[in-house]
């Protein structure tokens, strides 16, 4: 199946990339935004096509009502990557935290119902679809949502501190929790691409052996990466998790 890139509220490039590239497609965390992979697009370009998701309900999609469950979330983020970022080249998928239960989603659709399988998927900082941890955050009071975030230390304290912006995150960034608390893949979901899981040792939210449990969910090759530091390794180890990505992606050119 083959596709144009069209205009598309969903996708963001910030860099130009080499017509042979690999695209790379990126899916937010809880609470995040396309502009949140900004740093790792620079450290891969000119090696990388990356593409940032924009999910609804945040930034310039602000007005639009956010998912608040992961599947349905999957189905439009598949037909928008279809759509705006085609399948006629070698395509992967990178997602952190709640997005990498997204990209792990849509490499299945991607396979089930277009028939093209991803050459590499990436899950960073999530544990695997089977291993659950009761959690209901979503359920509680804005300051309980409040301090999470603050506890990860993903998001910058001077927009913590400003109630406009808080305001303006905080019915999305509740949908996410919702959405992501409340998923569940289908019994024995595997995808058949390679599997490349990346976590940070010190992450509250995933333990190693958590992260390692990816190997469950694919029926190809499998790699676990560990990084020093916490939940938000990627922004701390930005060049170490690019060479990662190059890594895995420069044979596909």
């Amino acid at each position: 199946m083959t596709s144009t890139r069209q205009e598309s509220p969903w996708v963001r490039r910030y860099q130009q990339a080499p017509a042979d590239a690999v695209t790379l497609v990126c899916f937010p965390h809880a609470g995040g935004s396309a502009t949140s992979f900004h740093p790792l697009s620079r450290a891969l370009a000119g090696r990388l096509d990356v593409v940032a998701v924009q999910y609804p309900g945040r930034q310039d999609r602000h007005r639009e009502p956010a998912f608040e469950d992961l599947h349905e979330l999957a189905d439009a983020a598949y037909e928008a990557v279809v759509e705006a970022v085609g399948t006629d080249r070698p395509l992967a998928l990178f997602g952190h935290s709640m997005g990498a239960s997204v990209a792990f989603e849509v490499a299945l659709r991607l396979e089930q119902r277009a028939g093209v399988k991803p050459v590499s998927l990436f899950v960073s900082g999530r544990r695997a679809p089977s291993r659950h941890r009761s959690e209901d955050l979503h359920r509680k009071g804005d300051d309980a949502l409040l301090r999470e975030i603050r506890a990860l230390d993903g998001t910058a304290q001077a927009a913590l501190d400003d109630e406009d912006i808080v305001r303006m995150f905080l019915p999305s960034l509740r949908a996410d929790y919702k959405a992501i608390e409340r998923y569940r893949s289908a019994p024995g979901a595997t995808v058949g691409c390679p599997v490349v899981a990346l976590t940070g040792d010190t992450d509250p939210k995933t333990t190693v052996e958590e992260a390692g449990a990816w190997q469950e969910h694919t029926t190809g090759p499998f790699d676990l990466r560990v990084f020093d530091g916490g939940h938000f390794f990627v922004s701390e180890r930005t060049d170490a998790v690019a060479r990662v990505l190059s890594g895995q992606l420069d044979r596909f050119r």
